[in-house]
C-alpha cells in the first residue's frame, strides 16, 4: 500500500504547532555553521536560513526510511506513530542517523554564502537560536491551518527584532516568505531578497577568472516564481565561467523530483533519474541553487556527473 500522507502530514503540522519546526532541530545544530563568523546578533538586515540547509541531511534520512516502506504493511501503523510523536519527538532520533559529514557540507554551504556578503560589503546581522523555520513544507503540502499560525510566529519575531530586511539562502523560503507571506498576514512589510540577488546588485569582485565550465540547474521556484534566473549567471559570468545550457533550463526548467520524495519516494526517484540524464547531456560538472535539488540530484546521479551547491562554486571564484 503507498505512503499513508494523512498521518506522515499530521505528523509534520503537529511538529510545527508544538516544537516550530516540521523536523525539529537543536540551536546548536541550526547555528553551528556560523561559528566563528562573528555575525552581529539581529539587526534591520538579517541573513535568515530557514534552516532549509541545516534540515536537508535529516530530510535525507527520513526520505530514504520512508521509500522502505512504500508498498510495505507497516504502513498501516503511521496512525500510532503519529500519536506517539504528539508526546515524544520521533522525528528527533532521524538526526541521529543523518551524516555527520553531510551535515558539514550544509554548514560550509552557509558559511560560503554569509562570507560572499561580507566580501560584497553587506551589513547583515543573524537572529541565532531565535532564527525560526519557515513553514515552507507545509505550505507546500496544503496544511494551511498550521503555516498561517506558524507564519505570524516567525513574522512577530522579525518584528520583535526591528528586522526589516530578510537575505534568504534558498528558493524555497525565499518564495514562501516573499510571495506567500503576504497572503497570509496582510501587514507583513519585510523586504525579502535571496543571497543571489543581493550579491549580483552589489560590486563584488572576483579574484580573476576561474575559467571554470559547469551546468547550472534552474530552481523551479527561483525562476518560475521568483524571477531568479539571470542573477547566478551574471555572478558566473563576472568570474570568467562558462555556463552550459541543459535541456530545460530557466522559466522551463525540469523538476528535481526532491519535493515528493516523502510522501512518493518512487515518483520522486523517476523525476530526479530524468533530470539527471538531461543534466549529464551537457556536462560532468552541475551547480544546483537548492539544496533540496542539491541532494535529490546527487542521488540519482550516483557518481557519473558531479553536483555542487552553487555557492560552492562562487566562494572559490571570489575568492572565499
Amino acid at each position: 500500500m503507498p505512503l499513508p500522507t494523512k498521518d506522515i502530514l499530521g505528523i509534520l503540522a503537529d511538529n510545527l504547532n508544538k516544537r516550530k519546526s516540521v523536523l525539529p532541530i537543536s540551536a546548536a545544530t541550526a547555528t553551528r555553521w556560523a561559528k566563528g563568523l562573528d555575525i552581529p546578533k539581529s539587526g534591520k538586515t538579517i541573513l535568515y536560513t530557514g534552516h532549509m540547509y541545516q534540515l536537508i541531511p535529516i530530510i535525507d534520512a527520513m526520505a530514504g526510511q520512508m521509500a522502505k516502506f512504500e508498498d510495505a504493511p507497516i504502513t498501516k501503523y503511521f496512525g500510532l506513530g503519529r500519536n506517539v510523536n504528539k508526546f515524544v519527538n520521533m522525528t528527533a532520533f532521524m538526526g541521529m542517523m543523518a551524516s555527520k559529514d553531510e551535515q558539514k557540507d550544509y554548514d560550509r554551504m552557509l558559511r560560503n554564502i554569509a562570507l560572499l556578503l561580507k566580501k560584497a560589503g553587506v551589513d547583515f546581522g543573524y537572529l541565532y537560536g531565535e532564527e525560526l523555520y519557515s513553514g515552507a513544507l507545509v505550505y507546500d503540502e496544503g496544511l494551511d491551518g498550521a503555516f498561517a499560525a506558524h507564519a505570524k510566529r516567525v513574522f512577530g519575531l522579525f518584528k520583535k527584532h526591528g528586522v526589516s530586511t530578510v537575505i534568504t539562502v534558498d528558493p524555497h523560503t525565499t518564495h514562501t516568505l516573499r510571495s506567500i507571506y503576504p497572503k497570509y498576514i496582510p501587514d507583513f512589510n519585510i523586504e525579502v531578497k535571496s543571497y543571489l540577488e543581493v550579491l549580483a546588485e552589489s560590486g563584488i569582485k572576483p579574484t580573476g577568472e576561474t575559467g571554470t565550465e559547469l551546468t547550472l540547474h534552474d530552481s523551479c521556484v527561483y525562476a518560475r516564481h521568483e524571477n531568479v534566473v539571470d542573477q547566478p549567471r551574471e555572478l558566473l559570468k563576472r568570474a570568467g565561467a562558462k555556463t552550459n545550457t541543459p535541456a530545460l533550463c530557466g522559466k522551463n526548467t525540469h523538476c528535481c523530483g526532491g519535493p515528493l520524495e516523502s510522501l512518493f519516494p518512487a515518483e520522486s526517484h523517476r523525476i530526479a533519474n530524468n533530470r539527471a540524464e538531461q543534466l549529464k547531456e551537457s556536462g560532468s560538472n552541475v551547480a544546483t541553487m537548492c539544496p533540496i535539488c542539491l541532494v535529490s540530484l546527487r542521488k540519482a546521479a550516483k557518481g557519473t556527473i558531479k553536483v555542487n551547491d552553487l555557492s560552492d562554486t562562487l566562494a572559490k571564484a571570489y575568492g572565499i
